[in-house]
């Protein structure tokens, strides 16, 4: 029993040396020591001088704080901080230079980082030799109806074994897609003399009641061909304006419509009597049909804007006195300034006089030399 209390004793008083050599080496130079000497120091140290420690560390940060706007943070920084924020239960409230959200967004980058890094690609295939390449576009340039798998087929003839898709990813942005036919905008270029334009106007006279003029436009002249005017357009009507506009067998190739509900099986049936091919515009597609539009938007704005619709009959009167204007009189850009009726050749010889006659009680006027 003697012996063992000795040990005891002499234990106990190599412990507490050690303890008082510690102390004295980390407190005597603190500048030096490094994260491993501090914690063997805090594991010999009470918790009374622990928190009293943490105290002074965390009034001299919040001093930091004050005159240290943003303080620079590196990538060992930041890890360090979220390593050790993990083993820390109320880390939000411990957290100075930092907000929690900062923390965890670093959290959540050093996540992607990682994964990103553990999911990165192999290298893959090796790329193609330059020769190959340079032949697979040249094979292109020479044949334009190749596609892939054409060329393709070619390079194993060649003893060249080339993938499919490879091909397509060297191939893209080299040459015009192939044409797939004549595109609508050349279509009407090429048949305009043959191509007339139908189309309606709703109009709304003095007492709100609705009106419907509808329009025949040539394509090639941008001549109104026929107007005529209604309030209950009906498909036996808009037939019977056909007939009108194709007398004597003045009729076109083909003839430009909407999708509108009012064109019927008798409209149908006279233009395929007549011979006339009808060409309907797709929906919500009106540059189809571009040059009636433009025109029903001339009507509008030099005509229609400026003048109080009583009744149907003085809409007709209206609309076939300006149709008159526009077909001998109004320049338009598209012709380069010329009418789509072209005048006689002896009132360009006239030198009179100019004088101006009015059209629509004045609301244009065209200009001639008086005879």
């Amino acid at each position: 029993m003697m012996l063992m209390r000795l040990c005891r004793r002499r234990r106990t008083t190599i412990v507490a040396g050690m303890r008082h050599v510690l102390r004295g080496y980390l407190w005597a130079r603190p500048a030096m020591a490094t994260h491993a000497a501090g914690t063997t120091g805090d594991l010999l140290r009470g918790r009374a001088q622990l928190l009293a420690e943490n105290a002074l560390l965390r009034q001299q940060l919040l001093v930091l704080r004050r005159s240290v706007k943003r303080p620079v943070v590196s990538r060992a920084d930041r890890a360090f901080l979220v390593l050790l924020a993990g083993r820390v239960r109320a880390w939000r409230q411990a957290l100075l230079l930092v907000q929690p959200e900062t923390l965890l967004r670093w959290h959540r980058a050093g996540f992607r980082s990682f994964w990103r890094w553990k999911s990165r690609s192999g290298p893959g295939r090796p790329p193609l030799p330059p020769e190959t390449v340079a032949l697979i576009r040249r094979m292109a340039t020479d044949n334009p109806l190749w596609g892939a798998e054409r060329i393709r087929g070619e390079l194993v003839k060649l003893g060249l074994r080339v993938a499919k898709r490879t091909i397509q990813t060297y191939l893209r942005g080299r040459r015009a897609p192939r044409p797939r036919g004549q595109t609508w905008a050349a279509f009407l270029r090429n048949h305009a003399h043959e191509i007339w334009a139908g189309d309606f106007l709703p109009v709304t006279d003095l007492l709100f009641r609705p009106l419907f003029a509808f329009f025949v436009v040539e394509l090639a002249t941008r001549r109104v061909v026929h107007v005529g005017a209604t309030r209950h357009p009906t498909d036996a009507w808009i037939a019977q304006q056909l007939r009108e506009a194709t007398p004597f067998d003045q009729r076109p190739r083909y003839l430009i419509r909407d999708n509108d509900g009012t064109f019927g099986a008798a409209f149908a049936r006279v233009a395929a009597t007549s011979g006339i091919q009808v060409l309907r515009t797709p929906h919500r597609a009106p540059q189809a049909n571009a040059v009636c539009e433009r025109f029903l938007g001339s009507v509008r704005r030099e005509c229609l804007d400026h003048l109080l619709v009583l009744g149907e009959r003085q809409l007709s009167r209206v609309l076939r006195e300006y149709v008159a204007y526009f077909n001998r009189d109004r320049p338009h850009q598209g012709l380069g300034q010329a009418t789509p009726e072209p005048p006689p050749e002896e009132s360009k010889c006239q030198m009179g006089p100019i004088v101006a006659v009015p059209v629509l009680g004045g609301l244009h006027h065209t200009y001639r030399h008086a005879a």
